[in-house]
């Protein structure tokens, strides 16, 4: 059992913040490990959020990846991993009981109950640790905070995984603070950055099939994966079976966009503030345009090759409440529909903005929205 192992918090922020304004959550969140030994007791500890760029160390460890861990020897109990930057906007999962910060883990329990059933995506309310992530005051001193992503689902299944057994030391990165390196990833088009992860030796899942794949559970000194431990039999590390699909997410967990051309657009639902959403959509940059739309006009659509558009539309995303659009696109099923189902219109400056970015899409090989559904499509300067 992950209970086994260091019993003191020994994970050391001194790299991050000041103690006056953060407390390490030294609970044992669930009875197989504290908070850094990122238990996932049931696929609803995963909580749903949205707006800021986050770091994935999911599928971190190896030597002569692009995407090592390796021990920290100056500071025990600590182990500095090699993560992706995934650009803001695309929805990411935060692990209830893996929250670091004790303030904003009690908060979070009392909201969303403590195994995360109250809050999206399983129950209605948006979880609180989500605004401490999106306004940056999670870990203070942290650019990005280590969280769960689908993003590179396409490409990297999350499927693939193998349970190590044997209790081990491993990177317990779920809501680690990390720092930006300018480092960059060429094969998944995304930046690395750089995360301390506390250590928690116990059993756990890693991101690969190692009959597969050829590694081992315990990699060479100073090596060691980033994982979790999901302690049900046959346990995965695996978002929550509802709801179907998940807004703004590629692949095949990701909910589809509105169509066909002209779209059929569902009423929003009852429990739905159009009111809102609308007024989460005004949220505007320095230059007057309003993110939440040319967030979605390229986010839904975007390919390894045009990344860097994303994170330009989506800049900022994390400063302004997003939390009724993600409700509502997660009960009615639809990626980047939000404003087409309240009826929220763009301003000029916006939509030249818009039209600006599809003619960008379309210049790389890619189809905007525009063209698939006849929405977001901006007007011509």
């Amino acid at each position: 059992m992950a209970g086994c192992g260091q019993k003191s918090a020994t994970f050391n922020f001194d790299d991050f913040t000041d103690h006056q304004s953060f407390k390490l959550n030294t609970l044992q969140t669930t009875p197989f490990g504290p908070a850094w030994a990122d238990i996932v007791a049931k696929p609803e500890n995963f909580l749903l959020c949205k707006g800021a760029p986050i770091a994935l160390c999911y599928y971190s460890g190896p030597e002569g990846t692009m995407t090592p861990c390796v021990s920290d020897k100056q500071h025990p109990g600590r182990a500095d991993c090699t993560c992706y930057e995934i650009p803001a906007g695309s929805p990411y999962l935060v692990d209830i009981n893996a929250i670091l910060n004790l303030d904003v883990y009690l908060d979070t329990v009392k909201t969303c109950g403590h195994g995360g059933e109250d809050c999206l995506p399983k129950g209605k309310q948006l979880a609180p640790v989500c605004d401490f992530i999106n306004n940056n005051t999670l870990i203070p001193g942290a650019d990005l905070i280590s969280t769960f992503s689908l993003f590179l689902e396409p490409t990297m299944p999350t499927t693939q995984q193998t349970t190590c057994g044997t209790p081990s030391p491993y990177a317990g990165c779920m809501t680690g603070p990390c720092k930006r390196t300018g480092g960059f990833d060429a094969t998944t088009g995304l930046p690395l950055v750089e995360c301390s992860c506390p250590t928690y030796d116990g059993p756990y899942q890693v991101s690969q099939d190692l009959s597969v794949t050829g590694n081992k559970c315990v990699l060479g000194d100073p090596f060691l994966w980033s994982a979790a431990y999901a302690p049900q039999p046959g346990g995965k590390i695996s978002p929550p079976s509802a709801p179907p699909c998940y807004p703004d997410v590629p692949g095949d967990n990701g909910c589809p966009l509105l169509s066909p051309n002209p779209p059929n657009i569902p009423p929003p639902p009852a429990d739905i503030d159009c009111n809102k959403v609308c007024s989460e959509y005004q949220n505007t940059n320095k230059a007057g345009v309003e993110i939440g739309f040319t967030c979605d006009a390229t986010l839904c659509t975007a390919a390894k090759g045009d990344l860097n558009l994303v994170t330009e539309a989506c800049a900022g995303l994390q400063n302004g409440p997003v939390g009724e659009i993600l409700k509502l696109e997660t009960e009615v099923g639809y990626s980047c529909a939000a404003s087409q189902i309240c009826g929220c219109a763009p301003t000029k400056e916006t939509n030249d903005e818009i039209f600006n970015l599809n003619q960008s899409q379309r210049a790389t090989g890619i189809s905007p929205q525009c063209d698939l559904n006849g929405t977001l499509c901006g007007t011509p300067q």
